[in-house]
């Protein structure tokens, strides 16, 4: 990267950054433009809805010859950014984020980085021969809370980590919302849920391990509930024709409906109208003639909605992940890490570490300093935020170190992802080594 490191260090200019994908995703990335002028100009968007790029544009106010319907055609033009953003849905990321990388582009990828491990090795390689870099949307890596974890594994403050117990509470509407009716419910349109949803925490577990291969991994796990034989008597099979619809805790009137009448127009409320400014009228027709106003019992979802993996790394370290559709909170991972000097357990908002020499309590509570507005945004607590931040300083300092989700470690993880899934549809135990997993 000699050139491209001594163009990088006099980048004095904010970092150009061109959107493929201009859904929520890319909308939130792209904000870090708008808080940080000085820093990010987005200069250019693709996306075939009319609505999603005419909106990043104006928000943005790029010229209308950066505007592309198709990303062919925008990657046919010279190189006219630092950066892309690649936030197409899932099954879509290999080609576009090997053909930027290729032109010269580092590429910001959202997870999960392809929906094969032969893609993901693609995208990994193309971005290494052609000395880009490639920072991937593990989000929680950089979350100010779950960042603070791995700082005291590698401080020693519970001694050598013996075992990893991790819980994803997915959240009842949320899951029926993305995993049921929506855009991730059915595999072959995306992928499987482990890699939609919980390729964050297989990668966080995978984090936490430090150096340790994993050696070996199970798997179980179902679609339960939501299907035909789960619906209720009397039930309908739209929302807002359904004569027990109030009885339903899933009902689309409650998750959609309820929240435009309060004000909410953000998500999910804004994913169900991709082609309008939500409002009554818009939320109405999308519920009465698309697929987030299906009755629950009545979609096409195959994804799972409880899953486990346990995993065995190297030096006796195991781990045991859940994933769960049906709980209260939404998405706010519980987490304890047992070592051989202390226990360290995690609510999402703070860290408490036990030590068993003083037998005392540590409490640590990291602060976010993301700008509210950003927050406001995103279901992450800021750490989209820090993701930009840190993406943006890798890119105008030429510095992948910056980098947290980088390709060679983000793509060990997906790999034992995919492993994972393989031994909860064979019904085995996986060896990590049989997908070359190193």
């Amino acid at each position: 990267m000699g050139q491209n490191r001594s163009q990088a260090a006099r980048m004095t200019s904010p970092v150009r950054l061109i959107v493929v994908g201009a859904g929520c995703r890319g909308e939130i990335y792209s904000s870090f433009g708008s808080i940080h002028p000085e820093r990010l100009k987005v200069v250019g968007v693709a996306d075939p809805r009319k609505f999603a790029r005419t909106k990043l544009q104006q928000q943005h106010n790029i010229v209308d010859e950066n505007i592309f319907e198709d990303w062919h055609t925008m990657v046919d033009r010279e190189k006219f950014a630092d950066a892309v953003a690649i936030c197409t849905p899932d099954r879509l990321h290999k080609e576009p984020a090997v053909a930027f990388a290729k032109k010269g582009y580092h590429v910001l990828l959202e997870k999960p980085m392809a929906t094969t491990a032969e893609d993901c090795t693609a995208i990994v390689e193309a971005c290494t021969q052609s000395g880009v870099m490639l920072s991937v949307g593990h989000v929680l890596r950089y979350d100010p809370v779950i960042h603070h974890i791995k700082e005291l594994i590698d401080a020693g403050a519970i001694g050598d980590v013996m075992h990893i117990q991790h819980l994803e509470p997915v959240g009842f509407w949320h899951f029926a919302h993305s995993f049921v009716r929506g855009n991730w419910r059915n595999e072959e349109e995306s992928s499987f849920a482990l890699l939609a949803k919980s390729c964050h925490d297989i990668d966080l577990i995978h984090h936490w391990a430090g150096a340790r291969r994993c050696l070996k991994v199970t798997s179980f796990g179902s679609v339960s509930h939501f299907g035909k034989k789960d619906k209720p008597a009397g039930a309908g099979n739209r929302c807002l024709d359904c004569s027990i619809e109030a009885d339903c805790p899933y009902s689309a009137r409650k998750i959609y409906m309820d929240r435009v009448k309060q004000g909410n127009t953000g998500w999910p409320v804004s994913v169900i109208c991709p082609n309008s400014f939500p409002d009554i009228e818009s939320v109405t027709e999308a519920l009465e003639t698309g697929p987030y106003g299906r009755c629950v019992y009545e979609c096409d979802n195959d994804v799972c909605s409880n899953q486990v993996v346990n995993m065995e790394f190297e030096g006796g370290l195991t781990a045991a992940f859940s994933m769960v559709a049906f709980s209260e909170e939404i998405c706010k991972r519980k987490t304890t890490i047992y070592g051989s000097k202390g226990e360290l357990s995690c609510d999402g908002h703070e860290v408490r570490v036990f030590d068993f020499l003083t037998q005392r309590s540590t409490k640590h509570s990291p602060l976010s300093g993301a700008p509210r507005r950003f927050m406001s945004m995103s279901g992450h607590g800021g750490a989209d935020y820090y993701l930009m931040d840190a993406f943006v300083s890798a890119v105008a300092n030429n510095d992948p170190s910056l980098i947290r989700s980088g390709p060679e470690e983000t793509l060990l993880s997906h790999l034992l992802v995919f492993e994972a899934e393989r031994s909860r549809l064979e019904g085995r135990v996986v060896y990590c080594g049989e997908l070359g997993h190193r």
